[in-house]
């Protein structure tokens, strides 16, 4: 099958879904069954693999497949039941029971669910095709030029903190742009410094390049513990600091702003590098804070986010910023060759610059303070008395505590009986923190079967006490 041609090539993924769709039906669904990679099909329907990435996210947003690290993509064996892989590790069990068409998905924290902008894509997509044909798109390997210099544009703030389009780069999602950043900055056997609770796939990749992660837990009432940061910086070796740029997700803290200068001079007495997570950075309900990047030196700054949160599935470029470094960083995205849609990024470029991406996000921003309202009167309705949490700022979910002592994994296990989803608190950690909490997805709106869900989560907290 040949898909080439101006308008085909670029709305390629569309087809590539519906293929996908009479594979997995042809085949036997009484056991996982194993898809064809992506270069496979890349070769096979003569497409670029950024194409097959997209048809592939949209399966798995639906439930159809899951992926396996290392292993590749498989079908869900639909009729079958849950698989218990009590001996398989945890965030495998829950990527495995949420891409299930039939569970109640309260894990996750995927802003975007309640408004993306993957019609206003598309719909840009189509007026742009005719503008630059698929021939006379020139390879980008750092990203299209439009959205770097938009994304450059929109984190600057000042004279001092200004960015420069050739310092952005672009990748194909989130997961490759930190492995080519932990790369670049060599950082095996290094001391890097998280604040925790912190995103499980940043967590699991520092520590599968063999990175020494020191977590530094916030405080119970959600201020940071300056006195033990402090003492981090001039007892350890530590070279990098992995920060939130705004609030801290999933748990959902926010640096004052006495503390963020504190923490601005510490890094630069103790000559630290600043990894700035902004995946959550324009997601804050309430008026944004000054970003801790516009505060510390921009000379030893790393800035990463992504689009997903924001627009939705059909924009999975991750992205990062660094005045440093930038030969070193050029050669492994030259390396690693990520064959993006430069139409899509385009269009994405688009959106910033006519605004439309601030009319989403103030949009987005007020659905999520009113989803977080409406959830709130749910559990204080569902499970008073069994959790303790403070209001969401920001996201898409609540950081839950339980009341009494429990055994959160079979909280989780008992959950996947009820085929629902929880993220178990101890994701979220390297070193066994956060044992007692889970991350509970606010969202997951309209759905018959919510009450019934969190009836059943109050349930298995009870049932999984420990004292």
């Amino acid at each position: 099958m040949n898909l080439r041609g101006e308008r085909q090539a670029d709305f390629a993924y569309q087809a590539v879904y519906r293929y996908m769709i009479n594979l997995i039906n042809e085949v036997s669904l009484e056991t996982p069954v194993k898809l064809p990679s992506l270069r496979q099909l890349s070769t096979r329907m003569n497409v670029s693999i950024s194409t097959i990435q997209y048809a592939y996210s949209l399966l798995e947003k639906e439930g159809r497949v899951y992926s396996v690290a290392k292993s590749g993509y498989f079908a869900w064996p639909v009729a079958a039941n849950p698989p218990a892989m009590a001996d398989a590790d945890l965030l495998e069990r829950l990527y495995a029971a949420a891409r299930r068409p039939t569970m109640v998905v309260l894990s996750g924290d995927e802003p975007a669910l309640l408004g993306s902008l993957d019609g206003a894509l598309l719909a840009l997509e189509r007026q742009l095709v005719r503008r630059y044909p698929h021939h006379l798109q020139p390879s980008q390997p750092c990203g299209v030029w439009e959205l770097r210099a938009a994304l450059a544009a929109r984190y600057t703030s000042s004279p001092s903190h200004c960015w420069q389009a050739d310092e952005v780069y672009i990748g194909a999602d989130l997961q490759g742009v930190l492995e080519i950043l932990i790369d670049a900055l060599g950082l095996k056997g290094t001391v890097v410094v998280a604040e925790s609770p912190c995103d499980y796939l940043v967590l699991r990749l520092l520590q599968s390049a063999g990175v020494r992660v020191i977590e530094l837990p916030w405080h119970a009432d959600g201020s940071f513990d300056l006195a033990a940061f402090e003492h981090l910086l001039k007892h350890e070796p530590v070279q990098l600091v992995l920060l939130s740029s705004v609030v801290s997700m999933p748990a959902g803290n926010a640096l004052t702003v006495p503390e963020r200068l504190q923490v601005a001079h510490l890094l630069d007495r103790h000559g630290c590098w600043l990894l700035e997570n902004d995946t959550f950075g324009e997601l804050s309900f309430a008026s944004s804070q000054t970003a801790l990047r516009n505060l510390v030196n921009p000379q030893r700054l790393i800035v990463f986010s992504s689009f997903e949160k924001v627009l939705g599935p059909e924009a999975p470029f991750g992205y990062l910023l660094a005045q440093q470094m930038g030969s070193e960083l050029q050669r492994q995205f030259l390396l690693r060759s990520f064959r993006l849609s430069s139409i899509r990024q385009r269009a994405i470029a688009r959106l910033y610059e006519s605004g439309r991406l601030d009319q989403h996000l103030q949009t987005l921003c007020q659905r999520l303070q009113e989803q977080a309202q409406a959830m709130n009167h749910r559990l204080e309705g569902r499970l008073q008395g069994r959790v303790s949490y403070r209001m969401p700022i920001a996201g898409a979910s609540f950081w839950l505590q339980s009341v009494a002592p429990v055994d959160m994994r079979q909280v989780f296990q008992r959950m996947l009986a009820q085929q629902v989803v929880i993220a178990p608190g101890e994701l979220f950690s390297l070193s066994g923190l956060h044992h007692q909490h889970m991350r509970l997805s606010h969202t997951f709106s309209g759905h018959p079967n919510l009450d019934i869900a969190l009836d059943a989560l109050a349930q298995a907290l009870l049932q999984a006490q420990t004292g």
